[in-house]
């Protein structure tokens, strides 16, 4: 079973038992998911690429739920913990890994793998900015470097590009 059918069956769990479900909540295995808005560029503010985000197609929607995606790339040896120690903030891996930017990635040395770590939230700048902090330095503690994140969220016009 995958991290994320793991997520899902304690969401419906806690919905039957608590009498309601997370509304909205993004999954990452959603083919009708498109990327709304993306921060790859260190020296950009996380309010400056929501900014853009907002006001290009597919538009992000302040107001949805999204996926939040943050691309790593980290030593094969330390995978299992830093997946470990992001599911404790609500991450799971991405599996397949998704298409990210080739200019972001670029080739990851022998022995490194690119990870994603991915969960439903809706997203802010302030949050944004501290999950992006969060992720970058998850990543170094381990011989790492984070990448960058991306959001995606339902296309509303039904299309599926990730």
């Amino acid at each position: 079973m995958s991290d994320f059918a793991v997520v899902r069956a304690y969401r419906r769990v806690r919905g039957a038992l608590f009498g309601r479900a997370e509304a909205g909540v993004v999954e990452p295995d959603d083919p009708g998911l498109v990327v709304v808005v993306a921060g790859y560029d260190d020296v950009e503010s996380c309010s400056a690429a929501l900014a853009r985000g907002a006001g290009s197609d597919p538009r992000w929607a302040a107001d949805r739920q999204a996926l939040l995606r943050h691309p790593m790339v980290v030593p094969a040896a330390a995978v299992e913990e830093v997946v470990g120690i992001g599911s404790l903030a609500g991450y799971s891996p991405v599996e397949p890994v998704p298409a990210i930017r080739a200019e972001a990635v670029g080739s990851p040395a022998a022995g490194e793998v690119l990870l994603v770590l991915a969960r439903s939230q809706v997203l802010d700048a302030l949050h944004c900015s501290q999950e992006r902090s969060r992720m970058a330095g998850l990543a170094q503690r381990h011989g790492g470097r984070a990448l960058g994140w991306d959001a995606l969220q339902p296309d509303p016009m039904g299309g599926a590009a990730r």
